[in-house]
């Protein structure tokens, strides 16, 4: 249970890694332009594909996982209550990447390519703080 989780939370941390750099380049196209289509065909297959179907195998596993464990029980540490936060946090920008992707679907171009370099960094820093949260467990 616990290898799936992680070979399916690779999967889904590539995709949320990688979709947002997928903007900041649609960024920099014509809308309507032969390059516009082929990112909103990768963006599709990638949200769709891989980033969606691994999503939801990754919160089924991790809760699977803490039924099965019994982990953020009385004694067994808060850090999983921190994890589960930023997972959650995760979700979010998982929602939200979704959100600009209809965007760019319908050639709505409201945000910077500055904005999606951002937006590319915050899985990024949630991924480092969840993996130090389940090796060192801190608290």
């Amino acid at each position: 249970l616990k290898a799936l989780h992680l070979i399916f939370v690779i999967s889904w941390m590539a995709g949320l890694l990688y979709l947002p750099r997928l903007y900041v380049y649609h960024t920099q196209v014509a809308t309507g332009s032969e390059a516009s289509e082929k990112f909103k065909v990768m963006e599709r297959r990638l949200l769709r594909a891989i980033i969606n179907p691994a999503g939801i195998v990754v919160f089924i596993t991790g809760i699977l996982l803490i039924i099965a464990t019994g982990v953020g029980a009385p004694g067994t540490g808060a850090w999983i209550h921190a994890k589960i936060v930023l997972v959650l946090i995760l979700g979010g920008l998982h929602g939200a990447i979704s959100k600009y992707r209809k965007e760019f679907e319908r050639d709505e171009r409201r945000r910077s390519e500055r904005f999606y370099r951002i937006l590319n960094e915050g899985p990024t820093v949630a991924m480092v703080a969840i993996i130090l949260l389940a090796v060192l467990k801190p608290f």
